[in-house]
């Protein structure tokens, strides 16, 4: 009996020995499956997520792609970073659903917005696209114009910050709304900081030099030389004075131009009456109406008696 015990305690530990020695399977020793990389090679994992509004547009990094299975008819919404100097460009390849499925040609259109959900222009790429009832995909790509430092408050220049990117269809046939699409999403950007000035041109120095600029007193006891847009500068003209420029000013000016606007208030007011109203005692003659007339007048008559008194 004991040596049956030996036995199988013996064998127990070999078995255990076994266990610990075999290798681990692949998902224990990755836990958590790490994103699929890019198509494009650039190493960032592929987004399968989309957003149906602003509020709600999942964000995409400079050469990331998206992968997305959507509804058509949806709108759909990516975010991406844009940095002073760089020009971004948004690929969009919309694989259709079946052709026996459709029932017309679907138009497809991608647009881009700014931070203040101003739509920005496209300066190449087919924005727009139709594909016909029997096409399998559609391709669109728009490029947003170089993003600047600086803009007018006026103006709708590309301005460094988030924008977004919304495709849509705008024209599909009522049955076809719906039907399982693919959308894969690819931004790219080109250029930085280095290359913040437009094609073409650069601002080497300021657009109006300083005329007269101020001075503080440090600076005029040190009495450094002048710059060259100070001496390039035009002179300030020197105002004229006359003898009645001291006349109304100083600490009384109020109270002259009071006093002057009171004297002629009231000349006003005396040559109105004079002009409205005839002066007293100074009426026109009138001529004395005619006498007419009188006519003689009788005695007066006596009262009537009556006979039988």
């Amino acid at each position: 009996m004991r040596k049956l015990r030996t036995a199988a305690a013996t064998a127990a530990a070999a078995f255990t020995g076994l266990l610990l020695l075999a290798p681990a399977p692949a998902s224990a020793a990755s836990p958590s499956a790490s994103p699929s990389p890019s198509a494009s090679g650039t190493g960032k994992p592929v987004v399968h997520s989309v957003g149906t509004s602003f509020l709600t547009a999942t964000t995409l990094a400079s050469g990331q792609d998206a992968d997305v299975p959507v509804s058509t008819g949806d709108y759909l919404y990516w975010a991406f970073p844009a940095a002073e100097g760089q020009t971004a460009t948004v690929q969009v390849r919309v694989t259709l659903p079946d052709a026996a499925d459709r029932h017309g040609p679907q138009t497809w259109t991608v647009e881009l917005f700014d931070g203040l959900r101003r739509r920005q222009s496209c300066t190449a790429g087919p924005q727009n696209g139709t594909a016909e009832q029997d096409a399998a995909t559609l391709e669109l790509s728009c490029t947003l114009r170089q993003i600047r430092s600086w803009a007018e408050p006026w103006s709708g220049d590309p301005l460094p910050g988030t924008y977004y990117v919304r495709l849509s269809t705008p024209d599909i046939p009522q049955t076809d709304l719906g039907l399982a699409s693919t959308v894969h999403v690819h931004v790219a950007a080109k250029g930085g900081a280095d290359d913040a000035q437009p094609e073409g041109g650069s601002l080497k120095a300021p657009l109006v030099p300083p005329v007269n600029a101020g001075a503080t007193a440090a600076a005029e006891a040190a009495a450094p030389s002048p710059s060259a847009s100070a001496t390039y500068a035009a002179a300030p003209a020197e105002e004229e004075s006359h003898w009645y420029s001291d006349l109304f000013s100083g600490w009384n000016t109020r109270w002259w131009w009071t006093i002057a606007g009171g004297v002629l208030a009231a000349l006003a007011g005396v040559l109105g009456y004079t002009l409205t109203r005839h002066p007293r005692g100074h009426h026109p003659h009138r001529p004395a109406p005619a006498s007419a007339p009188v006519p003689h007048q009788g005695p007066p008559a006596q009262p009537r008696q009556d006979s039988w008194q």
